[in-house]
């Protein structure tokens, strides 16, 4: 029936021919680069094996993780390869055995050494969630939202020695809604980077022939995100503060003080009003509002998190820790 045809995506491969036309090692580790290995294995590019960090071990109850591009290829039958480091001769050795025409590189988490990057055909992609030259290096989602871009991107590139220094293959623009946040655009960038990834795929030895060098007069840099980071200072202007909830969500989040209880702010928004009080005080409170002064405007929390507790709407909060105006979150 039309039904159970529907059902089954791969019947609508664009040329069935195209089934494994490369062999491609993918390299990657966290959940940004499962899109991109959905769509390789759905479109007939499903990789020959997976290369990601090793295992990591729960503090707690010291249970191994699994990464999820791991569990992709675990759950695919995929070979998975979680070497150390590749520098090692012995690696690239096994990685040459593979035979790849082609690595794609989707936050491996590692620079990959010249040695390895001249094994393949192809040499190596790479799926970058920014507009290079623009936020290269390790945090470009989080840092666009906390810097107030109104656009960001994927670029597609060819990987060299650099930090995501190489030549670029393909760009995709994207607007940046004013309340999304980065988790939100992770999934965004995620979806776009793995649609155009097989669009390069499809004609690869054509946009590697038109790739263009980077304006390294335009480059900047997406330094890692620290928890230190979240601590918010509310000498700062609401729409600052608003940026750095949204692009530090989910993790590692932002906090202040609260009667001397670390409190996590989850989401809130700015709100352009005047006021003399000193910054952290509460204006005013709503049924599931409280209103914050910032060093300009004022931040309106709707989503609370208390010390050793859930997180909670701000009338929960309200009504549970019977706050009042003229409280204050320390600064």
């Amino acid at each position: 029936t039309v039904f159970s045809l529907l059902k089954r995506p791969f019947l609508f491969i664009k040329d069935r021919k195209q089934m494994n036309k490369y062999r491609i090692v993918f390299m990657g580790t966290p959940d940004f680069g499962v899109p991109a290995l959905e769509a390789m294995t759905l479109h007939g590019y499903k990789p020959v094996a997976i290369y990601c960090q090793p295992d990591r071990i729960n503090g707690r109850g010291r249970k191994i993780n699994y990464s999820p591009v791991k569990s992709f290829g675990l759950s695919h039958d995929i070979p998975v390869y979680q070497p150390d480091s590749l520098k090692n001769p012995e690696e690239q050795e096994k990685l040459k055995a593979l035979s790849p025409d082609l690595l794609v590189v989707i936050a491996y988490g590692k620079i990959l050494p010249k040695a390895v990057l001249d094994i393949p055909t192809y040499g190596a992609i790479n799926v970058h969630a920014s507009l290079l030259p623009k936020y290269r290096g390790a945090a470009p989602i989080q840092r666009v939202i906390i810097d107030g871009e109104k656009e960001t991107g994927v670029t597609i590139m060819q990987l060299d020695e650099g930090m995501d220094t190489g030549n670029i293959i393909s760009t995709v623009k994207m607007a940046i809604p004013p309340h999304m946040n980065a988790g939100e655009l992770f999934d965004q960038l995620g979806s776009l980077g793995a649609r155009e990834l097989i669009h390069v795929l499809d004609d690869l030895p054509e946009k590697l022939k038109h790739s263009i060098p980077q304006n390294q007069e335009e480059a900047s840099y997406a330094e890692k995100i620290t928890k230190d980071m979240g601590h918010l200072d509310w000498n700062l202007p609401a729409e600052r503060l608003d940026c750095l909830i949204r692009g530090m969500n989910p993790n590692p989040g932002t906090y202040s003080f609260y009667r001397g209880k670390r409190v996590k702010i989850h989401k809130a928004a700015p709100e352009a009003v005047k006021h003399s009080a000193r910054p952290g005080t509460i204006l005013s409170l709503a049924e599931d509002r409280i209103h914050v002064a910032c060093g300009s405007g004022a931040l309106v929390i709707s989503e609370i998190q208390p010390e050793n507790h859930k997180k909670m709407d701000a009338s929960d909060f309200i009504h549970g820790y019977q706050v009042k105006v003229n409280d204050e979150f320390d600064r």
